[in-house]
């Protein structure tokens, strides 16, 4: 039995010894989460549709409709120096539409958009899994083992489908020191969003399907955030997948009061090398710009530079930033190829602007309706524009200077009061254009209608 399953054998059996204890009842809290998604990517005016994508089976439009059940039990803790509580989450994917065929598996992926498939690439009807935490209490100190959800600078739960995307590991937060946060832990396992099944660990390179496949089941990561003043946080956190990389993250965020708005700063500095067999086994390096070397893949080697500037005035919001991804790969993270997030300023709905030395420029605006008597209705607008990329094709030759950018627009309402109070609607609209080596170009809508009930 691995330790990190004992440990939570062990922490659930005190658990239920205590479980009627006051506190760990009184205190709990039940929610149900209901979401309807569809989503609709369109290929065709890319090489999607070509014979041989077509015989390889990759298809030039991608659809799916679902609806998600997010059910989360949140206990309090029992009494008692150290007090103790177990969280669940249940998650239920059902499918409602996949397209006709077009969910976007192929012989060796993941699964489709939304849901896993079946081994003739067909959508499952539905999906489910079942997540257990176990935690434990010492003042302001808090240790958790089981199912995590983490968004860290290092690690991002990604929660952009139907269902959330969970982790399995442990992790302890401490606040017992003042204005200072501080996190460590330890993942082994990821369920993507798109599954019910849990991975080991990899990252974009590493990960294809098959006897090509390269994982690790350890992920270290330990940070704090200091707020130096009620404006000014800084940040540190490092994260080492075993056997492919290690980064480190500084990060600065400040508000502050100009005329009749608040400007917000936010600065980010990532630093990525490799470590153990990446740094010499092929079948661990990542992907990047290494022309003539197994495709175009090497070890890790980025240095990430952002910085993204927000002014709020009134109902408006108005935005630019700037991001630099130097070095021969390009930026790391966890990614099991199954649809991940990154702690970027230009992780999208589509693209994430971090290949190997990409510059990308963004604007940004949207506005808040109620300042108009409309509360709940919000609307956005982002434009990302990525020059000097390089990367190479599959031959081996290398590409430089290439270029993308997306548009991406949000419309959202949230009901504020009356029978249907709290239930939230929400279209979002993308486009994304690259002149990338084996790239396709895309559009992308996705409806999206959620409700969360809490039972009292």
């Amino acid at each position: 039995m691995k330790k990190s399953t004992l440990a939570l054998s062990v922490a659930l059996g005190v658990i239920a010894q205590q479980a009627g204890a006051a506190g760990f009842i009184d205190d709990s809290k039940v929610t149900l989460g209901l979401r309807n998604f569809y989503i609709n990517t369109d290929n065709r005016d890319s090489a999607a549709g070509t014979a041989a994508n077509k015989r390889a089976g990759v298809q030039s439009k991608q659809e799916e409709w679902g609806q998600g059940f997010d059910l989360r039990f949140i206990s309090g803790y029992t009494q008692g120096t150290v007090g103790f509580g177990l969280d669940a989450i249940g998650l239920l994917g059902v499918r409602l539409d996949s397209g006709g065929g077009t969910n976007g598996a192929t012989a060796s992926s993941y699964g489709g958009t939304v849901f896993p498939s079946k081994s003739n690439g067909e959508a499952v009807d539905n999906y489910s899994s079942l997540g257990l935490t176990a935690k434990a209490k010492i003042s302001q100190t808090e240790l958790k083992l089981g199912t995590l959800q983490p968004k860290l600078p290092v690690i991002v739960t990604n929660d952009g489908r139907l269902l959330p995307q969970t982790f399995q590991g442990g992790q302890i937060t401490t606040n017992d020191i003042k204005d200072l946060t501080l996190v460590a832990g330890q993942i082994e396992k990821a369920k993507g969003r798109n599954s019910s099944n849990v991975d080991n660990l990899s990252i974009s390179g590493a990960n294809s399907r098959g006897a090509n496949w390269r994982d690790s089941n350890k992920f270290y990561y330990a940070g704090g955030d200091y707020k130096i003043t009620k404006d000014l946080t800084a940040q540190y956190y490092y994260g080492n997948l075993e056997d492919f990389y290690k980064q480190h993250f500084l990060g600065l965020t400040h508000n502050w009061a100009i005329g009749p708005g608040v400007l917000k700063s936010d600065l980010r500095y990532f630093h990525s090398s490799d470590d153990g067999k990446n740094g010499n086994e092929s079948a661990y390096f990542s992907s990047g710009n290494y022309s003539g070397v197994n495709s175009g893949r090497g070890k890790v080697d980025n240095n990430l530079y952002s910085g993204l500037f927000l002014y709020t005035l009134g109902g408006h919001t108005f935005g630019g930033g700037y991001q630099v991804s130097n070095g021969s790969s390009d930026f790391p993270w966890l990614n099991q190829g199954d649809g991940s997030s990154a702690y970027l300023t230009t992780d999208m709905q589509i693209a994430k602007f971090a290949r190997a030395g990409e510059r990308t420029w963004q604007a940004r605006y949207a506005y808040d309706f109620a300042k108009v008597g409309v509360p709940g209705l919000t609307a956005g607008v982002v434009y990302l524009k990525g020059t000097d990329i390089d990367t190479v094709n599959g031959s081996r030759a290398e590409f430089t200077g290439q270029s993308e950018w997306e548009r991406d627009i949000t419309v959202a309402y949230v009901v504020p009061e009356g029978l249907f109070k709290n239930v939230g609607v929400a279209w979002k609209n993308a486009m994304w254009r690259n002149d990338v080596a084996a790239a396709r170009d895309q559009d992308e809508n996705r409806v999206i209608v959620s409700y969360t009930y809490a039972f009292k």
